[in-house]
């Protein structure tokens, strides 16, 4: 335990390799943490000087108003900041699912920078798709081992199946003076690890990749990620729709949804804006990130 509680990050070079790309970054690595999108925001909030600001996630966005500072209050430190921890306590996942992980087995982290992009939606996917390209490059001729599940998971393809769960995305933004932070948290499994639990299957980073470890899957793709959320603020999903579409675990897939009156349909698919496209008898559906949760129906005994 003493080795996975003491991993090299090489946090010095890896600040000096981002910092150009993003100025004022700070990197931060601490042993254990509750959450470090928690404590990102947190931080966002006690600079902007509303301690109770609301934590919004971007589908909930209507607008980039956002509600000034107090008066007398400095109008906010945008600057942003990568938090990494070895071992997450209370990580959170989607709906305010627990996100489970373990020294050494796992990779957490949560960036945080201003962005203002003219339309939220489909920012999950482009992180997903960064992620998944930076972990599992193209090769040629050979099909994606990484994939990604509607709205901010992504699964290890098996070739007898739509695969297991390997990470998921946790985007949540906050105002700050005139500007919104963006905190986008991430966990990847790493290690293989004994989780029967698991409705989705449990995949690891070691199943693509024998020598992965958390310090190295952190280093190949924090750049990636950080080119990924400028391009998404200055093209939107757009930008990011056909390398999602190669990578889509959901595609003509049966699907059984939370909302009452979708229960279930055919994933077709994501519109230009990043929703999902659910065909059932009455005709197509679309269903937006943040409201509902997509699970594969379970195969007829």
């Amino acid at each position: 335990m003493a080795e996975q509680r003491h991993l090299h990050w090489g946090a010095e070079a890896l600040w000096q390799q981002l910092e150009p790309l993003l100025p004022g970054l700070s990197v931060e690595v601490v042993a254990r943490a509750d959450s470090t999108n928690s404590r990102l925001l947190e931080r966002a909030r006690i600079h902007s000087g509303r301690r109770d600001g609301p934590i919004t996630r971007p589908a909930e966005l209507d607008s980039h108003d956002a509600p000034g500072t107090p008066h007398g209050r400095r109008a906010g430190d945008v600057q942003p900041c990568l938090l990494v921890a070895e071992h997450q306590t209370r990580g959170r996942g989607r709906l305010g699912r627990d996100w489970q992980s373990s020294p050494g087995a796992s990779l957490t982290f949560s960036l945080s920078m201003p962005m203002m992009p003219a339309d939220w939606s489909g920012l999950s996917l482009a992180v997903g798709v960064a992620l998944a390209e930076a972990l599992d490059p193209a090769r040629a001729g050979q099909p994606p081992r990484i994939g990604l599940k509607w709205p901010n998971d992504l699964w290890l393809i098996d070739s007898d199946g739509p695969g297991r769960k390997l990470g998921g995305i946790l985007i949540e933004t906050v105002a700050v003076g005139s500007q919104r932070m963006c905190v986008v948290g991430v966990g990847l499994n790493v290690l293989p690890q004994d989780t029967t639990e698991l409705s989705s299957g449990y995949a690891c980073l070691q199943e693509v990749d024998a020598g992965a470890s958390a310090p190295a899957a952190l280093a190949s793709a924090m750049r990636p990620l950080i080119g990924a959320l400028q391009r998404f603020e200055q093209q939107g999903f757009a930008a990011f729709g056909a390398a999602f579409a190669r990578r889509d675990v959901l595609r003509g897939r049966a699907i059984t949804t939370t909302q009452p009156e979708l229960p279930d349909g055919v994933a077709e698919g994501v519109d230009e804006r990043g929703a999902l496209r659910v065909l059932t008898d009455r005709g197509e559906h679309l269903l937006v990130s943040g409201e509902v949760s997509v699970r594969l129906q379970a195969p007829p005994c």
